[in-house]
């Protein structure tokens, strides 16, 4: 018995080890130089998003640009100064015309901008989406959130927080990103939690009084109510606002998504509970990555068809009171 024992472990040991050679040898490790992965300046990259005030895109083009100083490529920053898909798509539209490197978008519609999107790809300039998916179109990559976990995350955090019971709200966008993370909240809620409800959802249109407005309403039609997830920062604001109008914020739990130093200081201050931070910096930053490998075709010969993962999550991180101060800018 002993001598088949050790038989079989040899032989398993012999097979372990030819398969381990195999894959050594045959494994297509890019042999690219330093200067390979080093670009000029004349170079230029150019990030397109929508609301470009706006706090949350500061993190994204952070990493864009941390990205092109590792690269030496030069990056711009364009887009439409309001909520409106017709002025992103002019700006997209100049964008190209001066036949940029590379181009990162982050769309407000997903299929609008797909004609735009794909002129590009078919000029030949390489595009990659970011934080916003246009999925049929031709991007090579979408860098963003998984939405739908995001909100399944928050749905566990709000049960932590009310203790597995009673009545919640939802106050959101309508936007694909919006959607999908109040799918993934009121799905969980339903199958995870019963003695939990979702009684209310409500629009807020990504506007701080009209997300004050809509949860004032929700308070008031529901005085029971223990929390409210909020999809988007500026909404989350314009929530918290509302509970210390109505003196309700040590009966009414908010979740926000986002860190703008409103968000913050609200958590900071307890009015709001907890956040979820996305992984921004890396959207921006591995957005042009993936440009540049594109744009100096540096990528293997076999990939050529499907280049990039369709899709890469950024993740993200829930920031509560215990670990607000390390999201504030350094």
């Amino acid at each position: 018995m002993k001598k088949l024992l050790f038989i079989y472990l040899l032989l398993t040991g012999l097979f372990v080890f030819y398969v381990y050679n195999f894959q050594s040898e045959n494994a297509s490790t890019p042999e690219w130089s330093e200067d390979e992965l080093k670009g000029s300046m004349d170079e230029t990259y150019v990030m397109v998003t929508f609301q470009v005030g706006i706090d949350y895109w500061k993190r994204a083009l952070k990493g864009f640009e941390d990205a092109a100083e590792a690269l030496n490529v030069s990056v711009e920053y364009r887009g439409a100064m309001q909520y409106d898909v017709n002025e992103e798509i002019t700006v997209l539209e100049q964008v190209i015309a001066r036949n940029p490197a590379g181009i990162a978008i982050s769309t407000m519609d997903p299929e609008a901008l797909n004609p735009v999107i794909n002129k590009a790809v078919d000029a030949g300039i390489p595009v990659v989406l970011f934080d916003s998916d246009a999925p049929e179109s031709k991007a090579y990559s979408f860098l963003g959130t998984d939405n739908y976990y995001a909100g399944v995350e928050a749905a566990n955090k709000m049960a932590e927080l009310v203790n597995e019971k009673g009545e919640v709200g939802i106050i959101t966008h309508q936007h694909l990103n919006h959607m999908e993370r109040t799918q993934g909240f009121q799905d969980t809620i339903f199958m995870d939690y019963p003695d939990m409800k979702v009684v209310s959802i409500k629009d807020g249109r990504g506007d701080q009084m009209l997300s004050k407005e809509a949860a004032q309403e929700m308070m008031q039609e529901y005085p029971d109510l223990e929390g409210i997830f909020v999809t988007e920062a500026v909404g989350g604001v314009g929530v918290g606002k509302a509970t210390l109008a109505n003196n309700l914020q040590d009966q009414v739990k908010i979740i926000s998504f986002d860190t703008d130093k409103g968000t913050l200081d609200m958590i900071k201050d307890g009015t709001i509970s907890a956040t979820l931070a996305q992984g921004s910096w890396e959207m921006g930053y591995w957005s042009l990555q993936f440009l540049f490998h594109l744009n100096h075709d540096l990528l293997e010969e076999k990939d050529k068809k499907a280049p990039l993962p369709r899709f890469v999550d950024t993740g993200i991180t829930i920031v509560t009171k215990d670990n607000v101060d390390s999201y504030y800018p350094q």
